[in-house]
């Protein structure tokens, strides 16, 4: 059990083409949840989970945090798409890696939809202080979807 790499899940590859997620409009959200080294993420996982997600601590409570995106451009043949940072203030945690995630309503329910899965290569930590995600910029070469 563990979140073996960074991936993009299959399950969102599938949805991306059914046009289940729209990165440019603000109907959608996203979001992203942190996760213990003992959690099970990778390219199968479908959805939000609960288990092994990291404690409410904080500004940090089940569910993660909502995500800001930062638009769709596409440059040079390269759609992209990304997030600001996100911070959780007053927390002590640890955490192995994140799932982003769409919370939209689809079809009158809300959804879990996994996105992608990030992996923090080891174990990281905040002790009452703030645990920061930060996103690489947002450019054809470093942000977090990129489609060539």
């Amino acid at each position: 059990m563990a979140i073996t790499t960074n991936a993009i899940c299959n399950s969102f590859k599938k949805q991306l083409l059914q046009g289940k997620h729209d990165f440019d409009a603000a109907s959608d959200t996203y979001k992203l949840a942190l996760y213990t080294s003992a959690a099970t993420l990778g390219a199968s996982t479908t959805n939000y989970a609960t288990t092994n997600e990291v404690g409410d601590t904080g500004a940090y409570s089940a569910g993660g945090g909502a995500l800001v995106n930062q638009g769709v451009k596409v440059s040079s043949a390269v759609a992209i798409t990304d997030f600001a940072d996100l911070s959780f203030t007053g927390v002590t945690l640890t955490a192995r890696g994140a799932l982003i995630y769409n919370t939209t309503t689809d079809g009158g329910t809300g959804t879990t939809d996994a996105v992608a899965v990030l992996d923090f290569g080891g174990d990281k930590t905040a002790t009452a202080g703030t645990f920061t995600i930060q996103f690489p910029a947002f450019t054809t070469s470093a942000a977090i979807l990129r489609l060539a």
